[in-house]
């Protein structure tokens, strides 16, 4: 091989090729082939520390391309490919008796002896890579800075078969055919990669193994797979797997959701070996996750930097956990409402009564007093069914009484709930359970279907009542009922969880892109339940109806009675006028909190509604709506409908809810400007910016400034900020750069009276090039254009490449016969680059926005550009 024949080789420098004599296992010379950043002489060098990249079967160090590539001044990267594979020297076995994993544990260590390499030693493994890699580390630990794993495993969790992948592959019968003869498994390697790569990418993965002999070894690898207790390597492989638990370095675990030979238990098992350990997730990716995500390069070198070369050391008492100490636990509001024996806790709405009449019953109802007995009771039922303090409960229990039981008898008892509503539809609820690790699951027989494929190691119990048969088919180890007697008939005492510990993780709406996992401490929903509570100076006498079933939880944490509509929870613009009357009347409701797609069909709906339910909404003082930008018009409506309310818009997200506030008067008050005005900020909460430019290819950060006019990413600072996100730790990096400040990712600027201004999302910007920052938001001109007679709703996107791209309006036209997939007509196109500053490229009509699932109010400009795009080019356009 020479180094011209690699040149041809995508990302792959040359000069990074070399060969080394090593000795392998047995002591014999062999000739191995790495890929070196280091010198090329003999003679060590300094260096900050070194790279080690061991990679798995079938690839070879071709893998870690942009590793070297992207390595930062004084760190050497080694790259290797292991004996008989890539282009090193076979060493001895066969089929039959392959090279086994102690073997290709010590043959690596011959060769960083050789390659003098002493430390300190990041380790990344990949695949089979995985435990040769944790091998070498376990057995160099005075070498040894930090461990990467890249979809890999040391154990096969119990009770889960080996994939079925993997067994195929492996079947005597097969393993001839599939990895030798042929290169059905050299190429379905890159096969399973998504997105697929380049051509050229794929060819140079396989261009080691273009024959059966050179392929020989790709066959031994995989008889090297020790499923059976007696394979030659598994003591090799258990003693590793044993020795991650006392590994005491940094550690990063990387996954690629998609691959079908390393699962989730997998990770999961990775994990509880190694608890310390960071993880990221990359939703998408499959087997070949360094390929499928280009940029774990650069996350692992963030890592390394963070981790390894300028960590931070941690404080053993943070301040913030110091501040918490006597806060009152989050079921402290229930308890101090039992004494008020009357007093109702949640309400329950029925759907339409089966004899036909169309009106909505009054469900189940239940006082504070009964709550808490229920609570408690609960509590002491999961601790008998083996729920421990810091363990995982993931809950499909749709919102009423049973919900509210389960997530307050779990906080009790320290467990961690995981919430992912069905709004997020049954595909992204899936995706967002299956990264959550969960350990429990708390279900209606709907959910424990749903969630069959989740290979859960605690218990299934069931929110309901079904037959014995049908509740063993569902894999139902007990109902919540049963729970509750048997924890009314042996109670135990609750361990107390402390303010810092881990509390919730709830899951944003996936809008730009999929839904992320957001931890939350007890002291941070604390802050979160306390700050609503005196925004809005919630007290006893308030009753909340939330048409956003995830907010009526806040009800007992304040102490307030709360009720969700009548209404399909996953659909928020399902809220029909009459179901919200409803409500209000079943709980003499005071409050009311809805997304704007909620009470944009109340409005709509609205012809519906007789004497008593019109009476019902005057008793309102208060009615808040979030999740998107809230039109002037929209709340004037409504206004109209409950005369006696105050209309508030808070604005916040998942990571931090709420941030800001502002009221239809002062909405009306401020007007127009460049983007939705969404108030001050509340108490407690501190907001800065960060300015924003168009440097060459990419958008950079400037210093955090609170001056006035200044457009850019909007930072925050407040107790009840995100602890941080669940398994995405360049996510969390990302956004919490800026130490103490959470990203938001929300593009706004301060005006002189300090509110904010949002503009749009960081993802949404149209990077031109052109005039000071080449930088256009897009809310400024989507309200302009909506103020025109002629559209209904507009939506600025970004046609063509980064630093080039051409501004493009869409329109949802107020006429219905206008057409779709269209240039708009000249006279609506001159009327809206008659209000732009900037240069409009084309005005295009839809018959309607693609919006998100959760809240079905924000645009999808993703799919919306991609859909302008293909117009633009006279393609057959697709429904985005």
């Amino acid at each position: 091989m020479s180094r011209n024949y690699l040149a041809d080789l995508p990302g792959l420098d040359p000069a990074w090729s070399r060969f080394v004599t090593a000795f392998d296992a047995e002591g014999t010379p062999r000739r191995w082939h790495v890929l070196d950043t280091g010198p090329s002489s003999d003679e060590p060098s300094a260096f900050v520390g070194t790279m080690l990249c061991v990679h798995g079967n079938p690839t070879w160090s071709y893998l870690w391309r942009r590793f070297l590539a992207a390595a930062p001044a004084g760190w050497r990267v080694v790259a290797v490919d292991q004996l008989g594979m890539g282009f090193s020297e076979p060493a001895a076995g066969t089929l039959a008796e392959p090279r086994g994993m102690q073997q290709r544990i010590d043959d690596l260590g011959h060769l960083t002896d050789a390659l003098k390499i002493t430390g300190p030693v990041v380790v990344v493994g990949h695949d089979w890579g995985g435990p040769i890699s944790s091998g070498w580390a376990l057995a160099h630990r005075d070498r040894l800075a930090g461990l990467v794993l890249a979809n890999t495993a040391v154990h096969q969790p119990a009770g889960n078969a080996p994939p079925g992948l993997i067994r195929l592959v492996r079947a005597p019968a097969l393993i001839k055919t599939l990895c030798v003869s042929t290169s059905a498994f050299v190429r379905g390697t890159t096969a399973l990669s998504t997105p697929k790569p380049p051509k050229a990418v794929s060819d140079a993965l396989a261009v080691p193994y273009p024959t059966p002999s050179a392929r020989s070894r790709v066959g031994q690898f995989v008889a090297d797979i020790p499923f059976e207790e007696t394979h030659r390597s598994r003591p090799a492989l258990d003693r590793v797997a044993e020795g991650l638990k006392e590994l005491d370095v940094p550690v990063l675990l990387l996954r690629g959701t998609g691959d079908p030979v390393f699962r989730e238990e997998h990770l999961n098992d990775l994990i509880a070996r190694m608890p310390h350990a960071d993880v990221h997730r990359y939703e998408g990716a499959s087997h070949l996750v360094t390929e499928d995500a280009p940029d774990s390069a650069e996350h692992v070198w963030s890592w390394v930097r963070d981790r390894v070369t300028e960590p931070v050391a941690p404080e053993s008492r943070s301040v913030a956990d110091v501040a918490a100490e006597g806060l009152a636990p989050l079921w402290a509001s229930v308890s101090d409402r039992v004494v008020d024996a009357e007093a109702t806790a949640v309400v329950e709405l029925e759907t339409p009564s089966s004899d036909g009449d169309g009106q909505w019953a009054y469900g189940n109802r239940i006082t504070f007093a009964r709550l808490e007995q229920r609570i408690v009771d609960c509590a002491a039922g999961l601790i008998g069914q083996g729920v421990r303090h810091g363990d995982r409960v993931g809950l499909l229990v749709p919102p009423g009484i049973e919900l509210t039981v389960a997530v307050y008898a779990c906080w009790r008892i320290g467990a961690v709930i995981v919430v992912a509503d069905a709004g997020l539809g049954a595909k992204g609820l899936l995706r967002a359970l299956r990264g959550a690790n969960l350990t429990h699951l708390i279900a209606v027989a709907k959910g424990l279907v749903l969630t069959r494929t989740l290979r859960l190691t605690g218990t299934r119990i069931l929110a309901g009542e079904l037959p014995g048969a049908a509740k063993r088919a569902l894999g139902s180890d007990a109902t919540l009922g049963e729970v509750e007697e048997v924890g009314r008939a042996t109670p135990a005492p609750s361990p107390t969880p402390k303010p810092s510990d881990d509390c919730a993780i709830l899951f944003t709406s996936g809008a730009t892109g999929p839904s992320k996992g957001v931890l939350y401490r007890h002291d941070q929903l604390l802050a979160q339940a306390g700050l609503i509570k005196s925004t809005y100076d919630l007290s006893n006498d308030d009753r909340l109806v939330a048409a956003f079933a995830p907010f009526a939880l806040y009800g007992p944490a304040i102490g307030i009675a709360a009720a969700v509509p009548a209404m399909d929870v996953t659909a928020p613009a399902t809220l029909s006028a009459t179901a919200l009357a409803q409500a209000c009347e079943a709980l003499q409701a005071t409050v009311v909190f809805a997304s704007p797609a909620a009470l944009r069909n109340v409005v709509e709906t609205q012809a519906t509604l007789n004497s008593e339910h019109r009476e019902a909404l005057t008793r309102l003082r208060l009615i808040m709506s979030a999740g998107a930008p809230v039109g002037v018009s929209l709340l004037r409506e409504v206004a109209e409908l409950a005369p006696n309310a105050r209309l508030r818009t808070p604005y916040g997200m998942t990571e931090a809810l709420p941030v800001a506030d502002i009221d239809l008067p002062t909405l009306e008050q401020v007007g127009s400007g460049n983007g939705v005005c969404v108030g001050e900020p509340l108490a407690g909460v501190r907001v800065a910016i960060s300015p924003l430019s168009f440097d060459g290819d990419v958008l950079v950060d400037g210093k955090l400034s609170t001056a006035p006019g200044v457009s850019g990413e909007l930072c925050v600072s407040a107790a009840h900020v995100k602890q941080r996100y669940d398994r995405l730790w360049a996510t969390e990096r990302a956004s919490s750069r800026t130490v103490g400040w959470h990203r938001t990712g929300d593009i706004a600027h301060l005006d002189e009276q300090g509110r904010i201004w949002v503009e749009g999302r960081r993802q949404h910007i149209v990077v031109t090039g052109e005039g000071e920052c080449g930088i256009v938001t897009p809310v400024g001109l989507e309200q302009a254009a909506e103020r025109l007679p002629e559209v209904s709703a507009a939506a600025v996107v970004g046609v063509g490449p980064l630093g080039a791209q051409r501004v493009v309006l869409v329109v949802v036209p107020a006429a219905d016969d206008a057409g779709s997939g269209v240039l708009a007509p000249r006279a609506m196109t001159d009327a809206v680059r008659g209000l732009a500053d900037v240069d409009v490229a084309a005005v295009l009509i839809i018959d309607e926005m693609p919006v998100d699932i959760r809240h079905q109010s924000k645009v999808d400009r993703t799919a919306l550009a991609g859909w302008a795009d293909r117009v633009l080019q006279g393609k057959r356009p697709r429904r985005p």
